[in-house]
């Protein structure tokens, strides 16, 4: 009989007959029948995926303020006043961390650990009273309890970064952060500008760095110096011979602990912090940033989360990201201000992953370029034709979750196919948060799939505290950074020259709000051309209006672009340099957000090029040299030496090159009338040549 006919003959139950089946059985039978249906549907309902429900309509995530010039603020906000604050009694850093030591019940707050061992915890108390003691001292030896005064750090990410940091909110002073990439002369140039008389350091490396400042007269201003780390006598007496005292952090402790002041809190108006940049060109720029820019940014992120992300005493970050930064400055507070936990990497990026074995960290801020190194390497460890088809089957439905709204991390597949990753990161992270430069949508897709956590891409600049825009949760499509923050508006006005124009939502992305900057210190002109006369900050990004309310990044006003890693690059100082090599005639510096390192197109010059071959023993015409390898390699070598000599940082530096034959001119259309480089053409006309670059180096 065919399967057809079969199924034609066949009579399915009536509803009588169940029950005169059920009626037959024995009665222990019926209960455990129904019972174990009872406990798989239980189960069914309490296991099946669930959408996270979004906040707001996801199809009109941003509104348009009324008689705001095409301005946008948050659909979360029922006017348009801007969120100043989440907490009533968290105005100030100084009443974030209160809040932390009341309600974690004096719980661990600050982790370090020594290599191969256990975190070692401090309590939420004894970061409160070692920091009034640094506090008590700094006002012992004669520093003001003032919004005016300015105490440096010069320091990894570690438990007494957080501590100094906060002796100084006790006592309403200002911080200054310092790094290593900034440069000795960036460094010098700082402590003038803030007029710096003290600076607490980790390593006896960087004391002898800002004893060398002192000794050739550079920065005068500097009298003391704390050591985080114990030191030898030597340094004490260089220390002596040029006028400054050294000393230890115990030892500054112990002087506090001997002579404890009662704290003086700052006033949300009072400046926190001042947050160099390293900028591009010229001076590093202090950007005065108030409590109330820092409460209020860290206020917003809570608004957009409430109903989606719960914070609470028992969560941990690992810190990681360089505290000299915004970004990791506002994870923290918003950690602290729930009694959480931060526990610091050892201070090797290398030994990061075994951090957060230890660790298991509950929320993990990243950069893009460490997600590209976790997608690249996911993919690369799926290296049979098999294990590639599990990987992009199982990628698949993760992501038909992702567009249904789902987050998890207990399916089948993430059983099967993504435990290894996600017990990589520690096995708890729950929610991730992207920023500092754009990520590929395609890896941020995957990541969120792989990971199964609430995973966040945000935007904004130092300028702003840190954000101005953040997706939302449930709008898990990638390829734009959100939506406005709730405590500022962003509107985007016209860049003529580029034929961008606000009126069809596209133009130079503006910022004004609560978290907004004071101004750069001591710098007027510089704060004119970054604030209007209306208080919005121009950023120089070119932004889009997408029909659902949230911002794209398209662009970018000035030829001043950031690298994965999120380092600034101004391509022009780098190709006037360049053009100092012999055989140069003109060259074109490139670089992506997307990528990490530069490229560039370089037209050797027709009456130098073969003279300079030949020395090198290659042969051939013009355009045969031009297409020698060799002879590319050489050019190129050339280059990085004059970038060595001239101080170029490594990531300033091209790692490839192509050698074009045909000059750039205004009748190819690749200069302008006035013979300056017109960067988006030259983009456009070598992308084949730049793709190609890209492609064939692995960094």
């Amino acid at each position: 009989m065919q399967a057809h006919e079969l199924f034609r003959h066949m009579r399915l139950p009536e509803l009588g007959d169940v029950r005169e089946y059920v009626r037959t059985l024995p009665t222990n039978t019926t209960l455990m029948g129904f019972g174990a249906f009872a406990a798989i549907t239980t189960y069914w309902y309490a296991t099946r995926p669930r959408a996270l429900k979004p906040p707001c309509d996801l199809a009109a995530q941003s509104v348009e303020v009324v008689g705001g010039e095409f301005a946008r603020r948050s659909t979360l906000l029922d006017t348009d006043e801007l969120l100043a604050y989440y907490y009533d009694d968290v105005r100030t850093l100084y009443e974030v961390f209160q809040r932390g030591l009341h309600i974690s019940s004096n719980g661990p707050c600050l982790g370090h650990r020594k290599p191969n061992q256990p975190y070692e915890w401090i309590s939420y108390k004894e970061a409160s009273d070692r920091a009034e003691y640094v506090g008590s001292a700094l006002l012992h030896k004669g520093f003001k309890s003032a919004p005016n005064q300015f105490i440096g750090i010069f320091s990894q990410n570690r438990p007494e970064w957080v501590i100094t940091e906060l002796a100084c909110y006790t006592y309403s002073m200002v911080t200054v952060p310092l790094y290593d990439t900034l440069g000795a002369e960036a460094i010098s140039y700082i402590i003038n500008k803030a007029e710096m008389a003290l600076v607490f350091c980790d390593t006896t490396e960087k004391v002898k760095c800002l004893l060398g400042g002192v000794e050739k007269g550079e920065t005068p201003v500097l009298r003391t110096i704390i050591l985080m780390e114990p030191f030898d006598t030597e340094l004490l007496e260089r220390g002596k011979k040029c006028g400054v005292e050294i000393l230890s952090m115990k030892a500054l402790e112990d002087l506090g602990k001997a002579n404890r002041k009662t704290p003086k809190p700052p006033k949300p108006e009072d400046l926190a912090l001042v947050c160099f940049t390293s900028g591009t060109t010229g001076n590093p720029k202090g950007a005065m940033l108030t409590h109330k820019n820092v409460v209020s940014n860290f206020s917003a992120f809570m608004k957009m989360t409430e109903k989606s992300f719960v914070m609470n005493w028992s969560d941990t970050h690992v810190s990681y990201l360089p505290l000299a930064h915004m970004f990791e400055r506002l994870v923290q507070a918003v950690i602290l201000a729930h009694g959480g936990r931060i526990g610091f990497f050892q201070g090797d990026i290398r030994l990061l992953m075994d951090d957060l074995k230890v660790l298991q960290p509950t929320i993990f801020p990243v950069v893009p370029r460490l997600l590209n190194r976790m997608f690249d390497k996911i993919f690369g460890q799926a290296n049979t034709p098999i294990k590639r088809w599990m990987l992009d089957f199982a990628t698949k439905r993760k992501e038909a979750e992702l567009r249904s709204g789902i987050i998890r991390n207990n399916s089948l597949w993430d059983k099967v196919i993504f435990r290894k990753v996600q017990a990589s990161l520690g096995g708890k992270v729950r929610l991730m948060i992207t920023g500092a430069a754009p990520v590929s949508p395609t890896v941020l897709t995957f990541l969120r799939a792989a990971l199964g956590c609430q995973f966040y891409e945000g935007y904004g600049q130092t300028e702003c505290t840190a954000g101005c825009s953040l997706t939302l949760p449930g709008d898990w499509t990638a390829g734009h950074v959100g939506a406005p923050m709730p405590c500022n508006q962003v509107k985007l006005v016209d860049v003529d020259e580029m034929n961008y124009f606000a009126a069809k939502g596209e133009g130079e992305v503006c910022v004004k709000g609560h978290n907004v900057f004071r101004g750069y210190l001591k710098d007027p002109e510089k704060t004119a051309e970054a604030l209007d006369n209306d208080g919005w900050l121009h950023t120089g990004d070119i932004g889009k209006w997408l029909p659902n309310g949230t911002l794209k990044i398209v662009d970018r006003r000035k030829h001043i672009f950031k690298l994965a890693q999120g380092e600034y690059i101004a391509p022009e100082k780098i190709e006037i340099l360049y053009l100092r090599s012999e055989p140069v005639a003109q060259v074109f510096v490139h670089g992506e957000s997307l990528q990490a390192f530069l490229v560039a197109v370089v037209v050797p010059d027709p009456d130098t090029l073969p003279a300079w071959a030949k020395k090198r023993k290659f042969e051939g015409s013009y355009e045969e040299l031009c297409k020698n390898k060799d002879v590319k390699q050489a050019i190129l070598e050339d280059l990085v030496r004059l970038g060595k000599e001239a101080g170029l940082k490594t990531f300033e530096q091209v790692k490839d090159i192509i050698l074009h034959s045909e000059m750039f001119s205004v009748k190819n259309d690749l200069l302008t009338p006035t013979l300056k480089a017109k960067r988006m053409t030259l983009r456009k006309h070598f992308q084949s040549q730049i793709d190609e670059m890209y492609a064939s180096i692995k960094v």
